[in-house]
């Protein structure tokens, strides 16, 4: 009695230090930014400083990995990508943990969807020229990635499957190094986030096709939708998401999901995200985790068709 009434009063009380935020990837990562931009305002309304941490390696398993054997107190949580949450378990053989059952899920914080850059080369002014260029001529494009198993990755090869395509995949090592390539003519295809090479267009080296989402992108509103282009079923994101240790206490979860709604509908913070090609999110714990169980079912079944495989 006197245990659990500690224990609800030390919850209560919560945050009363600083709270540690591990992003799996390098500085300067789609979600790294986002968290950075969210970090002032999120650290007014919990009342305690949010320290970010990179802490990069092995396709962001080793940050990952941290924060599954973190205490699940509630001051040490993961910003992950969609690789870490839904893919890397069917990619990495010997990964050790699902971060399905290793994590509680706290928020979606930011969907980027997938944009279909291409280089300026390519005889396509639509996506639907696009396509039937692509089935027309097997073998003859190429498309990059920031490496094997990667969401733009199995994104693109999401998307020659439903084109009837075939493409041959061509990784890099970073996403940077892949858009040189696309600009150079390397690739001819290149499947990431608005904020990524969007900054490129007005070269007139690639162009944007269509943005593989339900909705269009505020920050390029003349882009059709996959759906629009005719091929429905290819709603592809590399979206960021927020969890804790498994055990974390559930009123804990949703004062940080409600922390984290909060600041994303901040004008200045929906202005951001609108330039950069997010959208945020908006959903309960409970929500983010259902959400989750059919994404990794979708990306499972990509990594299968894919045969793409880490170790």
């Amino acid at each position: 009695m006197c245990a659990a009434a500690w224990g609800a009063a030390a919850h209560a009380a919560w945050p009363e230090m600083p709270i540690r935020v591990v992003v799996p990837y390098p500085a300067g990562a789609a979600g790294d930014l986002v968290i950075r931009k969210m970090q002032p305002a999120l650290q007014t309304r919990l009342g305690q400083p949010l320290v970010v941490e990179n802490k990069a390696g092995a396709g962001g398993n080793i940050g990952t990995l941290e924060v599954v054997r973190a205490k699940p107190d509630g001051y040490t949580l993961l910003l992950g990508a969609t690789n870490n949450f839904v893919i890397n378990q069917y990619l990495y053989k010997h990964l050790g943990f699902d971060p399905l059952q290793a994590l509680a899920p706290i928020a979606k914080v930011v969907d980027a969807p997938s944009v279909l850059f291409i280089n300026a080369a390519v005889p396509a002014r639509t996506f639907r020229e696009f396509a039937d260029y692509a089935k027309a001529n097997p073998g003859k494009l190429n498309y990059g990635s920031p490496g094997n198993g990667t969401t733009p990755h199995l994104s693109a090869f999401a998307l020659s499957e439903a084109i009837g395509a075939q493409m041959t995949h061509v990784p890099y090592k970073g996403a940077q190094p892949g858009i040189t390539g696309l600009l150079g003519g390397e690739v001819q295809l290149f499947l990431t986030g608005y904020g990524v090479a969007g900054a490129q267009l007005p070269s007139g080296r690639i162009r944007a096709l269509a943005v593989a989402s339900r909705q269009r992108l505020d920050v390029q509103p003349e882009l059709p939708t996959t759906a629009q282009a005719g091929v429905p079923d290819v709603i592809l994101s590399n979206w960021w998401g927020m969890a804790a240790p498994r055990g974390t206490d559930p009123a804990i979860l949703k004062r940080l999901a409600d922390a984290i709604h909060a600041v994303l509908k901040e004008t200045a913070m929906q202005q951001y995200l609108s330039e950069q090609g997010f959208v945020a999110a908006d959903d309960s714990p409970d929500a983010f985790a259902t959400w989750l169980a059919g994404e990794a079912a979708q990306w499972q079944r990509i990594v299968e068709q894919s045969g793409a495989t880490v170790d």
